[in-house]
């Protein structure tokens, strides 16, 4: 049994080295899928229509799309290197908690209930985390791919090669809103010239156009209804104030303390300010008056019940 048990934490350890081990590289498959819609729908398709000036309901059409194009793309890739380059959120150094929060206490905790070693602490009110030897703060998680704590981890994503954490979760969302729609947009416009392969009549253009207007129509599908899928499941956990972890850990509890209503756990994610809510960013007024933006601290239904008496 404990040779079992050991095997299975090499086996999970040499997964996690792997993971690490892909980095630039889905972001270089990324950039290929974008490379290879951008020459099928712009350069292969709906530039060439345009240009050429062959009818003005063709033109406006193509003009249309063109711009749609070009402006979720821009959305895309704006929120991808945000979630890709904006760190998810780190244990501040020496960081100690004031009380419990996880387990609903509201009775302070003291300097003797963290003994002389934390680590060494038996005290089931103090989070400690062995591997990263650091007291963890409320809804913080260890990851094993990076190898340290994330705050509010949601998951690793092997596709931003990055933990999705409190501060870019934001920014995720949005990735996978403006995949979904540019994505769809690019299924459609090219849907035509899919048909077209099927048909009995010539296909104008060379086999190499041809076959990269095919390949992106194929990746352009999976990836809408793929990341549908993910969309529709993180709709749920924003309206609900949870991560995925935590749907996982906490799934027979009957109350979540951190489910606010939809609105306000709207809010804890994308802010209050609706002029940013579909770009990855925030006001500085936001950052300022929502400590849950940083990762810390989070407002609770026990909290807000006690604030209204």
């Amino acid at each position: 049994m404990y040779r079992s048990g050991t095997v299975m934490a090499w086996n999970v350890f040499r997964f996690c080295t792997a993971l690490r081990g892909l980095g630039s590289i889905m972001i270089l498959l990324v950039l290929g899928v974008v490379g290879v819609t951008y020459y099928a729908v712009v350069l292969t398709s709906y530039g060439p229509t345009l240009i050429s000036g062959s009818g003005i309901l063709d033109a406006l059409i193509a003009l249309a799309v063109l711009v749609l194009f070009h402006c979720l793309l821009v959305m895309l890739l704006w929120s991808y290197f945000s979630v890709v380059f904006t760190d998810p959120g780190s244990v501040p150094p020496n960081w100690k908690p004031d009380l419990d929060e996880e387990r609903d206490d509201t009775d302070p905790l003291t300097a003797s209930e963290f003994g002389a070693s934390p680590a060494d602490s038996t005290n089931p009110r103090v989070r400690f985390c062995k591997k990263c030897n650091q007291l963890k703060p409320p809804r913080c998680h260890h990851c094993s791919v990076c190898g340290r704590c994330v705050l509010k981890m949601d998951h690793h994503c092997v596709w931003v090669v990055n933990c999705v954490g409190a501060l870019n979760y934001k920014y995720f969302l949005l990735f996978l809103f403006y995949t979904f729609l540019e994505t769809t947009l690019v299924t459609l416009a090219l849907l035509p010239q899919f048909i077209a392969f099927f048909s009995d009549g010539e296909i104008p253009g060379t086999p190499g156009t041809l076959a990269t207007t095919f390949l992106a129509f194929v990746f352009n599908l999976a990836f809408a209804l793929s990341v549908l899928g993910f969309l529709i499941m993180h709709i749920s956990l924003v309206a609900g104030n949870t991560t995925t972890i935590e749907a996982y850990e906490k799934k027979t509890t009957p109350k979540w303390r951190y489910d606010l209503g939809r609105r306000r756990n709207f809010e804890q994610v994308f802010g209050l300010d609706k002029q940013y809510w579909f770009i990855p960013s925030y006001s500085e007024e936001d950052l300022r008056r929502m400590p849950a933006l940083h990762g810390l601290e989070y407002p609770s239904k026990p909290e807000l019940e006690s604030q209204e008496f």
